[in-house]
C-alpha cells in the first residue's frame, strides 16, 4: 500500500511559477515509475508528465515542455512537479500516481495508487 500526500497547489499569475511536491509513503516507491496528471472541470484527467523509476528517463505532453520539469529523490520517497510560465489554461487539478511498473504509461490504468489533487488556479 503507498500513500501520496501532494503539496504545493495555489493561485498564481499567468507567467508566474509553482512548485508541486508528492511524498510517498512506503519502501516500493523507488521501484516505481510515477505520473502527474491534471484534470480540468469537466475534462478528462489526462497525463502531463511522467518520470520512470529512476528518473533517468522523462516524458512530458507538447503542452508541458519546455515549461513543466518533473523530477524525483528516491531517497527522500518523493516526486516534484515545476511549473513556470503558467498560463490560464493550466488551471486544474493536479495528480501524481505511481505506476504499477518501472516506466511511466499514458494511460490512468497504468497507475495504481493516487494523491488528492490539490488545486492550481491561474488567474490574473
Amino acid at each position: 500500500q503507498v500513500q501520496l500526500v501532494e503539496s504545493g497547489g495555489g493561485l498564481v499569475q499567468p507567467g508566474g511559477s509553482l512548485r508541486l511536491s508528492c511524498a510517498a509513503s512506503g519502501d516500493t516507491f523507488s521501484k516505481f515509475a510515477v505520473g502527474w496528471f491534471r484534470q480540468a472541470p469537466g475534462k478528462e484527467r489526462k497525463l502531463v508528465a511522467g518520470i520512470n523509476w529512476s528518473g533517468s528517463s522523462t516524458y512530458y505532453t507538447d503542452s508541458a515542455k519546455g515549461r513543466f520539469t518533473i523530477s524525483r529523490d528516491n531517497a527522500k520517497n518523493a516526486v516534484y512537479l515545476g511549473m513556470n510560465s503558467l498560463k490560464l489554461e493550466d488551471t486544474a487539478a493536479y495528480f501524481c500516481a505511481t505506476a504499477a511498473d518501472a516506466d511511466w504509461g499514458a494511460t490512468l490504468s497504468h497507475y495504481d495508487y493516487w494523491g488528492q489533487g490539490p488545486q492550481v488556479t491561474v488567474s490574473s
